[in-house]
């Protein structure tokens, strides 16, 4: 099977016009993988997989993308190594401030005031400065 894609990326190559649109559809999908997964970075969840995954899909056709994938993920294993190393009090700051930043995205997507819609409270720190009116 991996002949057989090789044989094909080949042959897609060997044609400039869709050489370049295949290189630009894959750098747009890589891309968006990517800023998706940056995003879900301070969320719990698969937020540097879905990174390692944006890189991974770029390296196929850009040697940078392999070069910063190298460097994200010896960089991530430090910090989890280092995180592992910490007392229980670091650990617990951390997870703290991963939780604010949950609570706040979701108070600034609204989430709150939406919430306390459904049980009839409309007190105004619920609400969004962005959507809440």
């Amino acid at each position: 099977m991996r002949e057989r894609l090789h044989h094909r990326r080949e042959s897609i190559r060997e044609r400039p016009t869709l050489n370049a649109t295949y290189r630009i559809t894959l750098g747009a999908f890589g891309a968006v993988v990517l800023l998706a997964g940056i995003a879900m970075i301070p969320y719990p969840g698969p937020g540097w997989l879905v990174v390692f995954a944006g890189l991974g899909i770029l390296a196929t056709e850009f040697h940078w993308a392999h070069r910063v994938n190298l460097f994200a993920k010896r960089h991530y294993h430090r910090w989890a190594d280092w995180l592992s190393r910490q007392h229980l009090a670091t650990k617990l700051v951390v997870m703290g401030a991963t939780g604010l930043i949950v609570l706040a995205t979701l108070w600034l997507l609204g989430l709150f005031g939406t919430v306390g819609g459904w049980f009839d409270l409309h007190w105004p720190w619920l609400r969004s400065p962005l959507f809440g009116g």
